[in-house]
């Protein structure tokens, strides 16, 4: 067959209309269990000896439609579906360490993905550390002989930094150790990691793949023996499922977006160029600023996210998001709507704070998710807040 582009692929991935009764959109399968054939069949099926679907924990009709689309949009073999990016991500990191093994993350992360690896510190003896990336001679200095998966964000959130990912790679993988990329920020339309020579890429659904802000969802993908072995393990036993109406919601989302993509960009970028001429606003972060090359390497676009440091204080930005008006104050991204957030006090309040200086998380850093309303609607708002400060 002819090889499709991404946003053809984006509609059409993983699906056959013929196998479904000619249905043009993919059928939801609201269902918990599926009769067998015969006690043979049963026991076969049990076994791993024939292929079909017994129980939704372990494998729906919808979502698994769900989880080949976004694997083939990945330029991975296979994909997994969960029901929150959370539930991804410790899937994936249960899944690849054991009792005293070491995680190498990138300095910067979400705030639950911090406070996963220190459960996992506390809880069963898996150390972590940070690193920036930034060399091979850094990367290999972080390195320790229990070190069994390297975990990184970029863009990181929130301070948008981009972390190299055929560097990363290429030292990952003289010591055998897979790496495991949070790509929600991008999205496989503007970053495809695994085609940077990284493993496992995890998403939370829930932001650009859904794009409505109205489902909670987790997407990882990766070699097919590696997902096999999650659905098998973590998903199966901690069972972190995604609803069959939500994978349906999912495929939905997923159809536009190649076009919510670049309009995403498109008002970022128009935000960004007056974000830095205001006087109020002490730094700009966004993709397309990068002067190391990373961003042209490995991106397509800069995505929807913006992060900006305002002159003053924590209360200076507090007044900010006192004095929007339609643009929501809200935690997440990727939805239709603009989004802002105080990361210091809402997504990352529960890193101790000096790590969060650490990361680059100041108390007048701000987080702007652009949406798809007309931007100089976003942006006479967002200004009209800034000019009170």
């Amino acid at each position: 067959m002819e090889k499709k582009h991404f946003a053809t692929k984006a509609i059409h991935g993983g699906y056959d209309p013929n196998e479904m009764k000619g249905s043009v959109s993919v059928p939801l399968f609201q269902t918990a269990s599926f009769r067998f054939k015969s006690a043979e069949h049963g026991e076969k099926s049990f076994l791993g000896e024939e292929d079909g679907f017994i129980y939704t924990r372990i494998g729906n009709p919808t979502i698994n439609v769900l989880e080949e689309r976004i694997a083939e949009l990945e330029s991975a073999e296979s994909g997994i579906a969960f029901s929150s990016g959370m539930g991804a991500i410790s899937a994936v990191l249960i899944a690849l360490t054991k009792a005293n093994d070491h995680i190498l993350a990138s300095k910067g992360l979400y705030g639950s993905s911090f406070s996963l690896l220190k459960m996992f510190q506390e809880k069963y003896n898996i150390s972590f550390s940070l690193s920036d990336f930034e060399s091979e001679a850094e990367i290999r200095s972080h390195i320790k002989p229990e070190t069994s998966v390297i975990y990184i964000e970029t863009p990181i959130n929130p301070t948008m930094k981009l972390i190299d990912l055929e560097l990363v790679s290429r030292v990952a993988k003289e010591h055998d150790i897979p790496v495991v990329v949070d790509n929600t920020f991008s999205s496989p339309y503007i970053q495809r990691p695994i085609e940077h020579g990284c493993d496992i890429v995890v998403h939370s659904a829930t932001k650009y793949i859904n794009g409505h802000g109205d489902v909670i969802a987790g997407l990882a993908v990766g070699k097919k023996e590696w997902i096999d072995e999650i659905r098998a393990t973590t998903l199966k036993d901690i069972g972190s499922v995604i609803s069959p109406f939500d994978a349906w919601l999912m495929l939905r989302g997923l159809k536009t977006l190649p076009v919510r993509m670049d309009r995403h960009s498109d008002n970022a970028e128009y935000i960004v160029e007056r974000l830095l001429k205001h006087p109020q606003v002490e730094n700009v972060y966004y993709p397309t600023l990068d002067q190391s090359g990373i961003f042209e390497k490995q991106m397509a676009r800069g995505g929807g996210v913006i992060a900006f440091e305002l002159k003053g204080d924590k209360k200076t930005a507090q007044k900010l998001l006192n004095n929007i008006s339609f643009i929501n104050v809200a935690v997440s991204l990727g939805d239709t709507e603009t989004l802002i957030e105080h990361p210091a006090t809402m997504t990352h309040v529960v890193i101790p704070e000096e790590e969060r200086r650490k990361m680059g998380i100041s108390d007048t850093l701000i987080r702007l998710s652009v949406g798809l309303e007309d931007v100089r609607d976003i942006w006479s708002d967002l200004e009209a807040a800034l000019n009170k400060l």
